[in-house]
This record gives C-alpha cells, structure tokens and sequence, in this order.
C-alpha cells in the first residue's frame, strides 16, 4: 500500500471498533425531520388523502425544481418507467437499449410493457451506459433507449441524444439516482421524452415508495396521469366536488399506479432541502476519495466538473492488485459492525433474463465491475466518526491481508 497506516490511526481504529460493539454503521439512513413529521401529521387530518391538493403540490414543485412543464407523480419509480414505455408508444415487438448495471425495474418495466429489453455494456470509468455498445445493438427493432443516470452521475446524454436523433428512436432516461443532477442548467429527464424518477428511502429524498415522470409533452402527461388511475376521466377530487361521483368514464385500461397524499406531503417538505442534501453527500463523497486516493488496492470513481454530480452511492472497486478481495472486505466489515452491498448484480446474471441474452452478447465492463465494487455507508447526515471507523477499518483490512 501506497498509504502507511501510522499508530494514531491504529489506535484510533480499534478505539473505534470498542465504540461500535454494541452498534452497527447502516449503508443507509433516510433524513426525516421534525418539520416532516408535522406535515404528515397535519395531512393526515385532511379528509382526502389521495389523488388530492398535495399532489398537485408536489407535481409543481417537482416540475418547477426541475425545469419540466409537467410532473406526474406515481407509485414507485417503476410505474413511472412503465407509464412513460406505454406512453410513448413502446409496446410489443418493439427492443428497448437498457444498461447491463442497473437494478432489475429498468428491465421489468420494459418487460410489462410488452418490449424485448437489450442489455448493453457499461463504462469503466463511469458505470454509466456505453455509447459504443448502445450503436452496435440498434436495429429495425429498436424503439427507444433507456440510459440511466448511474449513481448520480449524468451519462453521456448529449451523444445519446444524437444517436436518438439519427434513428428517429424514443427516449426514456431513468433518474431514480440522479434528483438533482443537471448538465449546464438542464436538469436529467429533460433530455428526450420523459424522465422517471425515484423516491424510495434510500434516494437522495424519499416519500418512502413513490415516483414521478417529468415530460414537455402535454400529451404524454396526459396519458401517463390517465393511465395511472385506472383510466378514469376524473381525479377524486373531480367526483367528488359537483355532481354524481360516479359519473366519469373510464376510456382507457388502466393502472393503480397513484402517489397519495401522505407520500407527496413528505415529497414537498424532502424537496425543499434537497440542494443541502446533495451537498452534504458531495463533502463525505470527496472526503473518502481524498482518503483512499493513494491506496494502491483501491480504484475510486471521480466526482464530476463537467455536469452536476449529486453523489447517490459511494462505491470503491478492489482492484486485482489487492490480496484482500471484494468479497472478504465485505465479509470483514460485516463483522465489525459496517454494513456494505453491492450495486448491481448485472442483469445477465438474473435467471428471468436469460432468454433475452444472445451468444454474442459481450459484457466485460459490468462482468469485472460486479467483481471489483463495493458500496460503502453513505448518507447526507452520517456522523464524522462513522465516516472515520469505514476509512480506518478497511485500510486496516487491506494492510494485514497483504502482509499474508
């Protein structure tokens, strides 16, 4: 190892790993509020509570935080995919690009929406997806790509967005990590025809479950708010204010993919600190690639000047010159207390996709990226001495499984 592990960081390590005996370093914790709680609380006494006045709140300032003339909000980030594919027409017959290194709801949506998902390589440097491969796949068949924005970094959007251009193809990004994240004053999912985000507790704000789609087309807000209420002519708050409430039509199949009233009061209270937020992931962010900067075994993935960054996971990879591999630094940290996963198993692997795999199918980035990367603890308010204790315990780690 390039970086010597002197005596002051030895003592402080095992000072550190007394401290955590009786406790555990989560790889995640939500920021809920006082302020949160009380306007759930003040929500909950509301009489409508969904498909209400909070919504339409959220979608405002949704839309306006991220510069989109229209927001709609869903269920979960996966309704928002599979909304968006139908809303644009992607249906049976149709291939849809996705990257290899995603979390498999990229995959089911194009799946439920009657599409052949195509998996393509992913960038070393980035783990965003390759452009290379993303040419190299298209066809007759190809009705649209859907790049995702992986760990808060924006891929490359610009070049996609040309190849887009040239095939005449839909564009769908998938920014379930990317809240935040612009490229100049261009905010993610205001690149091509709808952009779907994710609120689960572990992104950068959270409703606990919950999505939005963004889009400059009003006739693809209209569908996506259609479809995910069953289809129904009118919202619940339109039945209920003049007139027989259940004289409405239903135009259309559709889905219960709606975000109630508690989730978009949380939504509206998270998005209000939101800058703060990706701030403070930015600073711990930087700190653990200062700390591992020199350390031979270790690969760290930049932080970005080029776009806004807004710094989703933290992941490290164990690069083949460390005798200490991924898997027995998980097994270590485990141990004393520091909780770590992995970010993702690529979608090849999975059983339910592999008759989508062809035999010349090649993906040896995201291949040696699944064996290589660990994500560690990461959240906006994690403690200096927790930060400390993941840095100190996995160079300590790494020094004695070298001296092996």
């Amino acid at each position: 190892m390039v970086q010597i592990i002197n005596k002051h960081i030895l003592q402080s390590f095992f000072k550190m790993k007394v401290d955590l005996m009786n406790e555990t370093i989560p790889l995640f914790l939500p920021d809920i509020t006082n302020e949160d709680k009380k306007a759930i609380l003040e929500t909950l006494n509301k009489a409508l509570l969904t498909d209400g006045p909070k919504l339409r709140e959220f979608e405002s300032s949704f839309a306006k935080f991220t510069g989109a003339k229209y927001a709609i909000g869903v269920s979960n980030a996966t309704s928002a995919l599979h909304l968006s594919l139908l809303a644009n027409n992607v249906g049976k017959g149709d291939e849809v690009i996705i990257p290899d290194m995603t979390f498999v709801a990229t995959a089911n949506a194009v799946i439920h929406s009657g599409a052949t998902p195509v998996f393509v390589d992913v960038e070393m440097n980035s783990m965003n997806i390759s452009v290379d491969s993303i040419k190299e796949k298209i066809n007759k068949k190809t009705k649209a790509i859907l790049p995702v924005h992986f760990a808060g970094k924006v891929c490359n959007i610009k070049q996609i967005v040309k190849i887009v251009k040239e095939n005449n193809l839909k564009l769908i990004e998938d920014c379930a990590h990317a809240i935040g994240a612009r490229v100049g004053k261009n905010h993610v999912g205001t690149f091509g025809n709808s952009g779907c985000f994710s609120f689960y507790p572990t992104k950068n704000i959270t409703t606990i479950e919950g999505g939005m789609v963004i889009t400059d087309s009003k006739e693809i807000a209209e569908k996506i708010s259609l479809l995910r209420n069953h289809g129904l002519t009118k919202t619940l708050s339109q039945r209920y204010s003049k007139g027989m409430p259940w004289d409405y039509d239903v135009i259309q199949s559709g889905y219960n993919y709606r975000l109630d009233e508690i989730r978009s009061t949380l939504g509206i209270s998270q998005l209000k600190r939101i800058r703060k937020l990706n701030q403070n992931r930015k600073k711990i962010y930087e700190y653990y690639n200062k700390k591992f900067k020199n350390v031979e075994e270790i690969i760290t993935f930049p932080s970005s000047e080029k776009e806004e960054h807004v710094y989703h996971l933290y992941m490290i990879r164990i690069n083949k010159k460390s005798k200490v591999s991924r898997d027995k630094l998980f097994s270590k940290l485990l141990k004393l207390g520091i909780k770590t996963t992995v970010h993702y198993k690529p979608l090849h692997k999975f059983s339910a996709f592999k008759k989508f795999i062809k035999s010349n199918n090649k993906f040896n980035n995201s291949n040696q990226l699944y064996n290589e990367i660990l994500s560690l603890p990461f959240y906006p308010n994690m403690p200096k001495n927790h930060q400390e204790c993941v840095i100190t315990s996995i160079l300590k780690i790494l020094e004695k499984g070298n001296k092996k």
